[in-house]
């Protein structure tokens, strides 16, 4: 049993400083990844363009890091091991605006008080071949030979206090965790080549990609091979490029009145690359590796109207903000950070997966006039990484149906208002939306039974399969079409678009609805009067602890109005724009989508088929159904061919 406190006063007197590094080590040191990270940070502070890890036993018997960076030079070699010991602040306005990995000066000597440490180390300015060795313990310096670069070498970790180290899981899962914050770093650093040695054995390696800053596209270039080395092709090809704001040039740090503008670009993946867990998510600010609740929050809520249930996004997602509108210094491991406008970065981060999403793939497909070569795989995936650029009116419509055919089931499939009287380039006519109006025939060429291969992303329509799939060819193969779900989305967004052109409606309640409020509810009310009147409601302080709901939108008028008020308030408390009331009207907008939709089992023709994948082509977000399905699928002819075993 644990001896009971003794009531006797104990006097205040100073921990030894051995007692206060072992405390801060606690703090700083929780496994092997934790010192991986801390001499990485380091190394790439020092402007190594390469860095060899290598581990013994996990990393537990041994870490080593070499860099071919600057190097310490010798008179500073004692200092680096002390306590709170840096270059890289000298001021508190240095602390508010930190534009380095590390910053603190703890990590080396949190590190020497649990573990054997040396350092080896040569500078520019130093003889050819002649660098300085350093003991940690017992601070003997001595000469060695070496390159430029230091190395740092980190022994029998935690054996000054064994209780922690029993506290560490086997060696096989140490590895792991040391591989991962290795892997983080490379993901931010593509300039950077990355070795990583166990035992002896290369276990990964990643080579630099020199990137030409100068140019948007080469960057980009350069960031997509790095995560093609480390997360895979499959990655990169299932994945579409994030680019907020799109003028800007990503890796480059554009100013406005002295402060550097806030930016996102990175790859976010679509929705049929989701995993069960979010183990693929890897978020940077100033290229450094955070788990941060406002950019997470941010990235998964772009993904509501096209991934549903417990799924969870894969992306690489860099933020681009001055250093002084940000404070890293909020956690002992430097993994978290606070943002002095969260609302700001969460409304960009959004924005800009929500816009990299909502473009149609089928829409990015390069065009092909000739037959697959050998050159160009007929299974080859889609170019999805080129920025989407807003589809152009398409030059055939569906408004000269073929003999035999039936126009009513052509109308059938849009609504009344859609079958404008007006041509497709008239001012403030609907691009998107294909018109309804007498037209000369269109040449023999271009009828849909004779589109040439590759003239639509999605293929001519050639066939219906059991009244529920469309089948289509193009220039890479057959195109499986769900009809149902494809519809269910064109009608969706329209409704959308039309709901968005209009204000939000009010309803009076007859009797307002009171609910015992919180002071920080009270508080938003009162001071996010103007943005509830935009989303509908109208909430107003009935008493010191009480709301009452005066109004509500008209759409959702039939929902709980005090559930609704209260989930509108938690959200304006973190974020500028309430995302309740948009999620509510999109699942109602969801349930007439549905209804509205063409039903399985309907019979279409030739026209509506090819019409249905016109929209498709020019729809936002048309991948994907309002319950997030796919929409359509691509069978390359490599694929068919296999399927035969033709070639074999």
């Amino acid at each position: 049993m644990n001896a009971p406190l003794s009531n006797t006063r104990r006097p205040i007197r100073e921990l030894p400083d051995e007692l206060i590094s072992q405390i801060a080590a606690g703090e700083v040191v929780e496994r092997p990844a934790s010192v991986v990270r801390e001499l990485l940070d380091n190394a790439l502070d020092a402007g190594a363009r390469q860095i060899t890890v290598r581990l013994q036993a996990g990393g537990i018997r041994l870490i080593s890091v070499e860099d071919d960076g600057y190097g310490i030079l010798r008179e500073e070699l004692p200092t680096a091991l002390k306590r709170h010991a840096t270059s890289k602040i000298a001021s508190l306005n240095d602390l508010e605006s930190v534009g380095t990995m590390g910053f603190r000066g703890e990590a080396l000597a949190a590190v020497c008080s649990i573990a054997e440490v040396s350092v080896l180390t040569r500078t520019e300015e130093d003889a050819a071949g002649h660098g300085w060795l350093l003991d940690g313990r017992s601070g003997e310096l001595q000469p060695t030979a070496r390159s430029r670069g230091t190395t740092v070498e980190v022994r029998e970790l935690f054996f000054a206090t064994p209780a922690r180290r029993k506290f560490l899981k086997s060696e096989s899962t140490e590895l792991a965790h040391c591989i991962e914050a290795v892997r983080r770093h490379a993901l931010a650093r593509p300039d950077v080549g990355f070795a990583i040695w166990h035992e002896g054995k290369l276990v990964s390696q990643w080579r630099a990609v020199a990137p030409d800053l100068a140019s948007g596209e080469q960057h980009l270039d350069a960031l997509q091979r790095r995560l093609a080395d480390v997360l895979g092709e499959d990655f990169v090809a299932q994945s579409v490029v994030v680019n907020w704001p799109a003028d800007d040039v990503p890796g480059e740090a554009a100013t406005t009145g002295g402060l550097q503008r806030l930016r996102v670009w990175g790859l976010a993946g679509v929705p049929d690359a989701a995993r069960s867990r979010a183990d693929w998510q890897f978020a940077y600010v100033n290229g450094r590796f955070v788990r941060d609740k406002v950019i997470n929050h941010a990235a998964r809520s772009a993904y509501e109207d096209v991934l549903h249930g417990h799924r969870q996004p894969v992306y690489a997602l860099y933020v681009s903000i001055d250093p002084g509108r940000v404070d890293v210094n909020v956690h002992p491991t430097k993994i978290e950070v606070r943002f002095r406008d969260s609302r700001e970065v969460h409304q960009a981060v959004r924005h800009a997966v929500e816009g990299a999403l909502a473009a149609p793939r089928s829409a990015q497909t390069l065009p092909a006039t000739t037959a697959p070569s050998a050159a160009s795989p007929a299974n080859a995936p889609p170019p999805f990484l080129s920025p989407p650029a807003r589809q152009q009116p398409l030059p055939w419509r569906p408004d000269t149906p073929q003999v035999g055919q039936r126009v009513s089931d052509l109308e059938a499939l849009w609504s009344p208002s859609e079958r404008i009287a007006a041509p497709l380039d008239a001012p403030g006519s609907r691009r998107a939306v294909p018109a309804f109006v007498p037209a000369p025939p269109p040449a023999p060429e271009q009828t849909p039974n004779r589109i040439p291969d590759g003239e639509w992303p999605l293929g001519r329509a050639i066939a219906q399969l059991h009244g529920v799939y469309i089948l289509a060819e193009n220039a890479q193969g057959l195109v499986v079409v769900d009809m149902h779900a494809a519809h269910e989305r064109i009608v969706y967004e329209r409704l959308k678009q039309q709901l968005d052109a209009h204000q939000i409606s009010s309803q009076p309640l007859l009797i307002p609805a009171t609910f015992a409020a919180t002071p920080e509810e009270v508080a938003t009310a009162e001071t996010a009067n103007e943005v509830l009147a935009r989303l509908g409601l109208e909430v107003v302080p009935f008493s010191p602890k009480t709301l009452a709901i005066r109004a509500v939108p008209s759409t959702l008028a039939a929902g709980d109005p005090v559930e609704l008020a209260r989930s509108v308030l938690a959200e304006l408390g973190q974020h500028e724009a309430s995302t309740v009331v948009q999620r509510a009207r999109n699942e109602l907008l969801a349930t007439m989508a549905c209804h509205g939709a063409v039903r399985a089992n309907r019979r279409l023709t030739l026209d509506e088929m090819n019409a249905l994948l016109r929209q498709m082509e020019v729809t936002e977000r048309s991948d994907q159904c309002n319950h997030g399905r796919p929409t359509w699928r691509q069978l390359g002819m490599k694929d068919l061919d296999n399927l035969f075993l033709r070639g074999r």
